[in-house]
């Protein structure tokens, strides 16, 4: 009996390493169907999931219903399964280097359980080779086997996006890759259990590594140009989204906009790309230049910021500032790698007083990770709004709102164009 036989008859379980964003959706669904060990090294977020409560904020307590999945933050609960799958964060340093830690921890967590005829799947997304060459070693050295005779490996990069309810886990066609063509047919056919339009069978797990890096690089670029363009129909006096709408009437227009790109995916995964490319001897000039434009984006929108505040006569030192906000993305809590954060810290460096408000993100959080908490009331004496990040709860404010919100002369700062057309009587920018 292979291992996808004993999967589905319950002769053994499947762990699931790390329980995020990625992760927990992945147990949870797997555990409809087999049996599954969920491990986080976290025991406060092991005990949230044992009550039903998603750490991450993205899935509601009834998707917890119906699943067998045991949550541990104990390592040796992890040696009843045989089928691993890691979904760890896979982030860069200060330096914008690849920190690999996560995953190299969570290599030796499996390592040091690792048996005979187990499957490790990694789903954490890396460079092209970071499996094979970085997580296999450290397999084989803890557990005294050899990789491929006594073990197999597979990588099937995560598609998940934070705030997403239409392309969900399951209803979005997987990449999968194996060792060798017994470990492909087993991945394959255990991810074809959950995945409802089925998967795609990549010939090697550094081809499946490498279409899940240029996924995100792809739109990193794309939305650079965009940024690029904002810059320069700015100058024009020309609005970005006037433009993208007129261009998009065209069919093969490629409808991307210009904004902050910031989160654990987008702004993170170029930089594993061009990191193992300079291991080759090649610097890759188009995706830095990407990666550029889209971390200066925060600064740029702070300067411009600052400028209409000096054009409409304000003393920059004692301005007021309020930031609408501060996640990566709209309509979720997740502020990892936010570049909002870029706005403020520019904007106080030019003495800016600045205040924030965000419907999603946790004060705490923002005050561990960037040095600054939530204001609890907003106040009606700001010299400028600056909404940076599109929550769907901002769409239906109106000029009124923004009115009441701030001095005489004050601006109004949209940077994803969400009150284009809307704004008569106020300063309005929008990038």
């Amino acid at each position: 009996m292979n291992i996808y036989e004993k999967l589905i008859n319950k002769q053994t379980k499947m762990s699931v390493i790390g329980l995020g964003y990625v992760g927990l959706p992945i147990a949870l669904e797997f555990g409809r169907t087999i049996p599954v060990v969920g491990f986080d090294i976290k025991p406060e977020r092991v005990k949230m999931m044992q009550n039903k409560i998603d750490p991450s904020e993205e899935l509601e307590s009834s998707a917890f219903e119906g699943c067998d999945v045991t949550y541990t933050s104990m390592p040796d609960d992890l040696r009843e399964c045989t089928f691993h799958i890691v979904a760890v964060p896979t982030p860069v340093d200060k330096h914008n280097l690849p920190d690999l830690t996560p995953l190299l921890a969570a290599t030796r967590t499996v390592g040091k359980v690792l048996k005979k005829g187990d499957y490790v799947v990694y789903e954490s997304t890396v460079y092209p080779g970071a499996t094979e060459e970085d997580c296999v070693p450290i397999l084989e050295e803890l557990s005294g086997l050899k990789f491929v005779t006594d073990f197999k490996v597979g990588f099937s990069p995560e598609r998940i996006n934070p705030g997403d309810k239409e392309h969900n886990l399951t209803n979005i066609l997987k990449i999968v890759s194996g060792c060798d063509d017994e470990s492909l047919e087993m991945i394959a056919k255990t991810y074809e259990l959950i995945i409802k339009p089925g998967v795609h069978r990549a010939p090697s797990i550094k081809v499946a590594e490498a279409a899940k890096i240029i996924e995100n690089s792809q739109r990193d670029i794309n939305i650079a140009f965009m940024n690029e363009l904002s810059i320069i129909f700015n100058r024009m006096g020309i609005n970005t989204y006037d433009v993208i709408e007129a261009a998009s009437t065209k069919w093969n227009f490629l409808k991307f906009y210009p904004g902050l790109v910031g989160g654990h995916c987008i702004g993170v995964d170029p930089y594993y790309l061009t990191y193992k490319a300079q291991e080759y001897g090649f610097h890759a000039k188009v995706i830095n230049a990407g990666r550029f434009t889209n971390d200066s984006m925060g600064f740029y929108i702070a300067k411009q910021t600052v400028k209409k505040l000096i054009h409409a006569g304000k003393n920059v030192l004692n301005a007021k500032v309020l930031v609408m906000g501060a996640t990566f993305k709209e309509n979720v809590s997740d502020i990892r790698n936010s570049r909002v954060a870029d706005v403020i810290s520019e904007l106080k460096q030019f003495g800016v007083s600045v205040e924030v408000t965000d419907p999603f993100a946790s004060s705490k959080d923002l005050l561990h990770e960037y040095g600054f908490g939530l204001t609890e009331n907003t106040g009606n004496d700001y010299d400028a709004v600056i909404v940076a990040v599109s929550h769907k709860v901002y769409e239906a404010l109106d000029e009124a709102y923004f009115k009441k919100l701030m001095t005489e002369k004050g601006i109004l700062v949209d940077v994803k164009g969400i009150y284009r057309r809307k704004i008569k009587s106020i300063s309005y920018w929008s990038l």
